[in-house]
């Protein structure tokens, strides 16, 4: 499913107009992106948990080459299922 499906399938559960389900899609999408760049845990009960998890800069291989690279620390977004999803999936 992309963003367009999604956008067609909350049109239709919300009985909404598409143009109305995709500002209402766009802004929660952004919400949640401002929320993890502002370093915060974005928490939806049933749902699961976006956060930012940071690594630290570490020495590498080049499996090629043999040769020890350096790999910068980076941070990225990390999604946490949660209960409620698991289950459903799992059913």
């Amino acid at each position: 499913m992309n963003k367009t499906d999604l956008i067609e399938v909350v049109a239709k559960e919300a009985d909404l107009k598409k143009k109305d389900a995709e500002i209402a899609v766009s802004a929660v999408i952004a919400a949640i992106e401002d929320a993890l760049v502002a370093g915060d845990k974005v928490s939806l009960v049933g749902f699961g948990t976006f956060e930012v998890k940071a690594t630290a800069a570490k020495t590498g291989i080049n499996p090629q080459t043999k040769e020890k690279i350096q790999i910068p620390a980076k941070k990225a977004v990390k999604f946490a299922a949660g209960k409620a999803l698991k289950d459903k999936v799992n059913a």
